[in-house]
């Protein structure tokens, strides 16, 4: 393997153990080449390739980022074909809250075996917002709790695939807002199970946090199942321009 391909290589390997996270900038060809003792034709040779690949992309004036390995979240808007079908049926809603169930769950059991103390000082300000914020509109800081935990699970593949649903996945923090918030029982359950969740991560306790993170969403889908079959109509897109909002702004990017 030549020196290049060896520099690529350990470059690939930052992204995949999360040290370059996706749209992070790469250290500029001088650092790379100290920091790795290599001369900075092979680390200029070794960007070209990975930029080939579609590993990384250059931005003219403002040097190399890691690419998103999914497709960006941002692309997710209103006019998307999973919002067309997240909005004519009602299923996929639930769908949905599957997904978040089983992904939800190992993202938590990985954060709280892996957060190192960045993660957990990311993890305390996100908490901190969410608990300061009027639950009956709070369904941004709620989803940015959520991600803090999945970025503290330092599994690229799982941080891929939820940043790739981010905006579908900020919908279903949205409904269980706009449905269950408003009810003072489910409100503090909901409001218990985060402390709990944030408790045990904090505590390095995998398992404990596997379980809660996992209740936590099933009850959120089985009590919006509750509420349809006794004939409540849920909530599950804001109204057009509250969804724009929702999704175009900067604090969900």
């Amino acid at each position: 393997m030549g020196i290049a391909n060896q520099v690529a290589y350990k470059l690939e390997h930052l992204i995949l153990d999360g040290g370059l996270a996706p749209g992070q900038k790469i250290p500029s060809e001088r650092q790379l080449s100290a920091r790795l003792g290599v001369s900075r034709s092979a680390v200029r040779e070794a960007l070209h390739e990975l930029q080939a690949r579609g590993v990384i992309e250059t931005r003219h004036g403002k040097g190399s980022f890691v690419a998103s390995i999914v497709p960006d979240a941002s692309a997710e808007t209103s006019n998307s074909p999973l919002m067309h079908l997240y909005q004519g049926h009602p299923r996929t809603l639930y769908d949905l809250l599957e997904v978040r169930e089983q992904l939800d769950g190992q993202a938590a059991y990985l954060a709280a075996q892996r957060a190192t103390d960045m993660d957990r000082h990311k993890l305390t300000k996100a908490f901190t917002a969410l608990e300061s914020t009027d639950p009956l509109s709070n369904a941004r800081p709620d989803h940015g709790f959520h991600l803090a935990i999945v970025e503290a699970s330092h599994n690229p593949v799982l941080v891929h695939i939820l940043s790739g649903l981010k905006n579908m996945m900020l919908l279903t923090v949205q409904a269980a807002v706009s449905n269950l918030n408003p009810r003072q029982d489910m409100r503090s359950k909901i409001m218990r199970q985060h402390r709990q969740l944030y408790e045990a991560i904090m505590a390095a306790k995998p398992e404990q946090a596997r379980k809660i993170a996992t209740a936590h969403v099933r009850q959120v889908r089985q009590t919006m199942t509750e509420m349809e079959k006794r004939g409540d109509e849920l909530l599950r897109v804001p109204a057009p321009e509250e969804l724009e909002n929702l999704l175009t702004d900067p604090a969900n990017r």
